[in-house]
């Protein structure tokens, strides 16, 4: 758990310094400061899942933290970007459909709950 909890704090760090520069150099509304965090998120994810699998290059601990803490605290985006990509990688076609439809569909349908009961307050 320690190995999580300091990739976490290594990694929203991070986010929020990559995220908040990006957004302050790019101006206006659209989040892309938020935007190009998650996506760099994915490819990081990607690539050292890759290089994980093919050469076992980190520790137990230390995938912990790169993967759960850092990433995982970086953007949560990248791990469903990785579970999407083994559920299609395991040919779970409608499996795959249903997680990103789901998360995607239901997550801003979430958030708009969240928002309307908020109101409620």
């Amino acid at each position: 758990m320690i190995f999580v909890g300091l990739g976490g704090v290594v990694g929203a760090l991070c986010r929020y310094g990559l995220g908040t520069l990006v957004q302050r150099l790019a101006g206006g509304a659209f989040p892309l400061g938020t935007m190009l965090v998650n996506l760099l998120g994915c490819l990081l994810i990607g690539f050292l899942a890759g290089l994980q699998e093919a050469r076992q290059m980190l520790s137990p601990e230390w995938a912990l933290f790169v993967f759960v803490g850092f990433l995982g605290s970086f953007t949560t985006f990248s791990t469903f970007g990785l579970d999407a990509f083994k559920l299609l990688r395991e040919e779970a076609i409608a499996a795959a459909g249903f997680y990103v439809g789901g998360q995607v569909i239901v997550g801003v349908l979430a958030v708009f709950g969240g928002f309307a009961l908020s109101r409620l307050l």
